[in-house]
């Protein structure tokens, strides 16, 4: 028998009634009790689905399992194969495979200090919580008078007069630091913000430096030509025991397409290596043999680092017939078109004084170190290089592949030997002088980045203490200038303490002192947005311009705090003259290939007899002097990955304050602590970057 229908057809168009649930009971044995809980209840279509059965739950469980397996087998073996590698590291770095400390021990004194702290307020407040006085971990704000506590023991007591001491005296003096280096971090926020909307104004008007003369030096190839409307140009290239790249940079720019009896290079070799200086000037005498306008210059007396090299070359007396000096370092390759690019932006520009190119990198794959410099040193050349040269006609020079008007180089002074960052001292004073500057950011020149960690470091504290020893000798002459008001509020505000001070400052003091020191002192936890939201988004903004990089952003997020110990330590050096401000360490080289070395490797096989032609008997045998010495100095030197203190240190602090942060159950400060310590760890075992066998 068919049920009834009830017109419930008729009721769906009508507003829904709700009310109590209404049974139905049927006289009928043949129909069931009916619970109605809402008009369409009873009455919704049956899905059309295929039950499983027991085999099929059980093949979807095994499967699940299987993948879980997966994931811990994966997990596993990635965790063991770090402690192998700690493990190693630590039993093979002998006493001479550790960073040598120097007159910098007192940052790491410090942090030891600041460790062993940290351990003994760990050590007792565990004893405390699993006792059962954890009073202020829920509610710090919450004070409770010692008073109304019931001391229990001399051990209960000492807590209660530690959680007093920590609320009354220690939180306001952490609360206050914290939230003035939290406003520094928002400015520097917003100021790299600024950039970035300067950076896509300029993308989307297309702005963009340009040649007066659109057909100047539009001629093609000018090899064994002359031409009056070409400008002598003096091209120096710098080094200093540069085993690995001087000759792959001395070919590229032999291979300069300029007017021979235009041009000039100058190879000053400061190496204190007497092998390495007849390797450079056998390079030498070969392309000047090829009928290149090349010379070599050693100096005897070795002072002021590169300044004193430069300083030195621009003293000779053929100097004066130069107009314009390009300048490119050891590892340098510049395109055969550089010339053609750059010079013409001078023609009827005579307050233009620089103009400045992109570097471009060969080895930025190399290894993970790399990728994260590609990164920082993208967004220096394509957001903060061309902003400030499109907006302000100033940026720091780079100290290579560059092109200087030799009029505003003797103008401003000269090179000087006060400071390691010698590019930027130049700069600064040649602004004060009314010069102004051009970037380039489509002419770009190969280069290298440091493959190892060790190099890197060195590097990164020239760069960090050479700025503000800059700072404290040329503030008097900002001030003094006759440059606008503006432009020394920028110099002063911006150009130095901003971005070379007020950046290293906060960036170590936040988040790798503050932060860990939160995790003891609840009552002045730091906002999630301050470690979690806006860091990521200012990393946003810092892979925006290498976007093939975004999968790199919480290893660059990561490893920027790391590094912030190392320019935090270079800037007070800097700033106080401390330690090794004015030690000037050459960047380790590895010699990476590129299209120029290419050519000259085509170069190399050329009959000797096309090589030779012209040359003596006594040029013929030094160069087979050279050619057998080439041979036996392929022995690779042994070396070794080092071990960091102040890195190694810090990783023991930050994994101390993460497992203090566990009894307060903070979920982001832990796994950022977790994370930003395992990170400091890698670091400081060597084992990012190079790896030595």
């Amino acid at each position: 028998m068919a049920p009834p229908r009830f017109g419930f057809s008729d009721l769906w168009a009508k507003e829904t009634r709700k009310g109590t649930p209404v049974v139905v009971k049927m006289e009928n044995p043949n129909y069931s009790i009916v619970e109605v809980d809402e008009p369409d209840g009873s009455f919704r279509p049956m899905e059309r689905t295929r039950g499983k059965n027991a085999k099929q739950v059980t093949w979807v469980l095994l499967l699940k399992a299987h993948k879980a397996v997966g994931c811990l087998a994966w997990l596993a073996t990635a965790f063991w194969s770090l402690l192998g590698s700690v493990k190693s590291r630590l039993c093979f770095t002998n006493r001479l495979g550790s960073e040598r400390l120097g007159r910098d021990r007192w940052l790491f004194s410090a942090i030891k200090l600041f460790l062993a702290a940290s351990l003994s307020v760990l050590v007792f407040e565990l004893v405390a919580y699993y006792r059962g006085w954890h009073y202020f971990d829920k509610s710090p704000n919450l004070h409770i008078p010692t008073s109304k506590l019931k001391i229990q023991s001399l051990f209960h007591l000492l807590y209660v007069g530690w959680l007093s001491l920590r609320a009354d005296y220690i939180a306001p003096l952490v609360r206050a630091l914290s939230k003035f280096c939290i406003v520094l971090f928002l400015v520097q926020s917003v100021d790299r913000l600024i950039l970035c909307l300067g950076c896509f104004w300029i993308k989307f008007k297309k702005i963009k430096p340009r040649i007066i003369d659109g057909e100047a030096f539009a001629s093609g190839d000018v090899e064994g030509g002359s031409g009056s409307e070409y400008p002598m140009v003096l091209v120096q290239i710098p080094m200093c025991n540069e085993r690995e790249v001087y000759e792959q940079s001395i070919s590229a720019v032999c291979q300069l397409n300029w007017p021979k009896d235009r041009m000039l290079i100058q190879v000053l070799d400061d190496s204190d290596d007497v092998s390495i200086q007849e390797l450079i000037r056998a390079e030498v005498t070969k392309w000047s043999q090829k009928g290149v306008n090349i010379i070599y210059r050693h100096r005897l007396v070795r002072t002021g680092y590169k300044a004193g090299n430069l300083k030195s070359a621009m003293s000779c007396d053929y100097v004066e017939a130069y107009e314009f000096v390009a300048i490119f370092d050891a590892d340098f390759q510049p395109n055969s078109d550089f010339l053609k690019l750059t010079v013409p932006h001078f023609k009827e520009k005579p307050e233009l004084g620089l103009v400045q190119a992109r570097w471009a990198f060969v080895n930025k794959d190399e290894n993970l170190l790399t990728r994260l410099q590609n990164i920082n040193l993208c967004f220096h050349f394509e957001v903060e290089q061309q902003v400030n040269g499109v907006f302000l006609n100033f940026f720091g020079f780079n100290g290579t592949a560059g092109v200087w008007r030799i009029k505003a180089l003797e103008e401003s002074g000269g090179w000087l030997e006060r400071t390691t960052v010698e590019d930027m001292d130049i700069a600064v004073r040649a602004h004060l002088h009314g010069w102004k500057f051009i970037y380039l950011n489509d002419v770009k020149v190969l280069c290298e980045v440091p493959e190892s960690y060790e190099a890197y470091k060195k590097q990164q504290h020239r760069w960090h203490s050479g700025p503000m020893q800059l700072f404290r000798l040329c503030l008097g002459a900002i001030l003094t200038s006759k440059i606008a008001v503006w432009k020394k509020a920028n110099l002063i505000l911006l150009f130095f303490l901003l971005r070379k001070l007020i950046l290293p400052f906060y960036s170590f003091t936040l988040f790798c002192v503050i932060l860990p020191i939160t995790m003891f002192v609840p009552e002045a936890e730091l906002p999630v947005w301050v470690i979690c939201y806006v860091p990521i988004f200012m990393s946003l903004l810092n892979i925006l311009p290498a976007p093939k990089s975004f999968p790199f952003i919480v290893p660059y997020l990561l490893f920027e705090n790391t590094m912030s110990v190392t320019k935090f330590n270079a800037m007070v050096s800097g700033l106080f003259q401390l330690g090794s401000s004015y030690e000037w360490i050459v960047t380790k080289k590895a010699g990476r290939s590129s299209e120029s070395d290419l050519l000259g490797l085509a170069d190399k096989k050329m009959p000797p007899s096309q090589l030779v032609r012209g040359v003596s008997d006594s040029e013929l045998l030094e160069i087979s002097q050279v050619e057998e010495q080439k041979k036996k100095q392929t022995v690779a030197v042994k070396k070794t990955n080092k071990i960091f203190h102040k890195e190694l240190a810090l990783a023991f602090l930050l994994l101390t304050a993460a497992v203090r942060s566990l009894l307060a159950s903070q979920g982001v400060h832990f796994y950022f602590l977790l994370f930003q310590g395992l990170t400091f760890l890698l670091v400081g075992l060597d084992l990012i970057g190079e790896q030595m066998s």
